[in-house]
């Protein structure tokens, strides 16, 4: 893809101080895309046919896609490397006069994939004309003119998360300057290859690119999912996560079930018995001081918690959900607190596989997810005490034989050395009730008066962190794709509807008026 410039990047109107045209930004760009349907779905279908795994090879070529269409649309794009690091793309569109400067944060890495659990190869976008559990069937991709169907789905890899931002936002800067509409902000533009993966150079880029990046006065983050209503959604914060594996140990080898079952250790039972303690039946975490090492929130935090809309019945019925942990407190109420999940758990096999053996060991990985407040250290100590609390003997590595017969109980704890710390704006922060005002005008023009939801925090985990808490500036989240998406699993897919109103909110936030502020 290459788009077409209407006039050339050195006689744009952002750098020759052009008036602003009669009409506004989000008039512009809905128009542009009304007559670009096609193309723009096009686009987007070839930008996610790059595969985009952190620290592959592939993955450059991918960030070469980007910064060379952030160049077509007249933004000033670079590559910044680092040795053995997934390439950030960093593009700056300077306005004259302009008295601030908003930072986009988009990621265009993703995770990883097995096409075998794919309906198609996921890096061959595949259009569908719903979605495949609503009866939808595959489809053809429309001719320049031809009609689309916001109902459409476009399955692939990352069309969800988060490749759908980046194909919002080349649309709206194209149309801008096509019709001679200024940003009423600089923009400084940042795509991270990493985030997937952690991030875990991000921190070195952005100490690396210091000058540029202090001048930005708030982040925008343009990742996430909707609302589960569908309404359009807001969020101020997000949670931290890092991960941890406890292995326990019976026997130095498998043994034989029926010789020496009811008498050797069953590390399946163990385990089990482990895991239980730490949690109980109605999903609240019993280990001592898990609920006592968070912020809490503030008024307006408050405020907006109360006002969100009460899903939780229709989305229990969507997922087959008779009960849900923590009853009666709801999703977002649940999601400002810290939780301990079992993400993996391997004891022997199953299925056609299983055998009558008792298992050497057992093996649970645990994730946690951290709210404002949590540190990484604090909550894996109270993991790892807790663990102790049950009579294990705790080890940072597999026994020897003289640990094994000296402690009945050993739990070896791995993990838990980095991870990602939670991070949360304040609602009353000047700048983000601007950029909510910017929002709520783009929900209210894409889905009604009032459509816009606020909400204090979501569950996933983005590095907002390392621009709040590190570069020390206000940091919003700005989701756009549909809640039903399949992040992060096969058969991921974005609704075009939301990659519509993605160019409108974009639209909107980059003609901000200054008088916000």
């Amino acid at each position: 893809m290459r788009l077409l410039l209407l006039v050339a990047f050195a006689a744009t109107p952002w750098t020759t101080g052009i008036p602003l045209a009669a009409q506004s930004g989000p008039d512009v760009a809905r128009a542009y895309r009304e007559s670009n349907e096609a193309s723009i779905l096009r686009d987007f279908a070839e930008l996610l046919s790059y595969p985009n795994r952190a620290f592959t090879p592939e993955i450059r070529e991918a960030a070469l896609y980007i910064r060379d269409e952030m160049r077509a649309a007249g933004v000033d794009t670079r590559l910044v490397e680092i040795e053995g690091a997934s390439p950030l793309v960093l593009g700056v569109l300077e306005v004259p006069g302009a008295t601030r400067t908003l930072g986009i944060y988009v990621h265009y890495d993703g995770q990883p994939v097995d096409p075998n659990n794919w309906t198609h190869d996921p890096f061959e976008p595949t259009l569908y004309s719903a979605a495949m559990e609503y009866g939808g069937g595959p489809i053809d991709m429309p001719d320049a003119g031809e009609p689309v169907d916001p109902e459409w789905r476009l399955y692939a890899r990352s069309a969800g998360d988060d490749k759908a931002p980046i194909a919002a936002i080349l649309p709206v800067l194209q149309a801008f300057q096509g019709e001679g509409i200024t940003p009423t902000s600089n923009l400084i533009f940042m795509f991270d290859g990493e985030e997937e993966a952690g991030s875990r150079n991000l921190g070195a880029y952005m100490e690396r690119e210091r000058a540029v990046l202090d001048q930005v006065d708030i982040w925008l983050f343009f990742d996430g999912p909707a609302h589960a209503s569908g309404r359009p959604q807001l969020t101020f914060g997000v949670r931290g996560s890092f991960g941890m594996e406890v292995t326990v140990y019976g026997a130095t080898r498998n043994l034989h079930s029926g010789h020496y079952g009811n008498w050797a250790p069953d590390t399946g039972n163990v385990m089990a018995h482990l895991l239980a303690s730490m949690k109980d039946e109605d999903g609240h975490v019993t280990i001592d001081g898990w609920y006592d090492t968070f912020d809490p929130i503030g008024p307006e935090e408050r405020a907006a918690l109360e006002a969100m809309p009460d899903w939780d019945a229709e989305l229990k019925r969507e997922l087959g959900l008779a009960w849900t942990e923590g009853e009666p407190e709801t999703l977002p109420e649940r999601l400002l607190v810290p939780a301990l999940n079992v993400r993996g758990l391997t004891s022997g096999n199953t299925g056609a596989l299983a055998r009558n053996v008792i298992p050497n060991e057992a093996v649970a990985a645990l994730g946690i997810r951290m709210v404002k407040g949590n540190t990484v250290a604090q909550l894996r100590a109270l993991i790892v005490d807790h663990i102790r609390g049950q009579g294990f003997h705790v080890v940072d590595e597999d026994p020897d034989m003289e640990t094994r017969l000296r402690y009945p109980r050993i739990a070896k704890v791995t993990g838990g050395a980095g991870g990602s710390i939670a991070s949360r704006t304040s609602m009353a922060d000047p700048l983000a009730q601007s950029v909510m005002a910017a929002a709520s005008n783009a929900a209210d023009r894409a889905f009604g008066e009032g459509a816009l939801v606020v909400a204090p925090g979501m569950g996933g985990t983005l590095p907002l962190y390392l621009f709040t808490d590190v570069a020390g500036k206000p940091a919003v989240v700005v989701p756009v794709a549909n809640h039903d998406n399949n992040q992060h699993a096969p058969d991921e897919n974005l609704r075009v509807a939301n990659l519509w109103y993605a160019i409108d909110l974009y639209a909107s936030l980059m003609t901000m008026p200054e008088t916000i502020f």
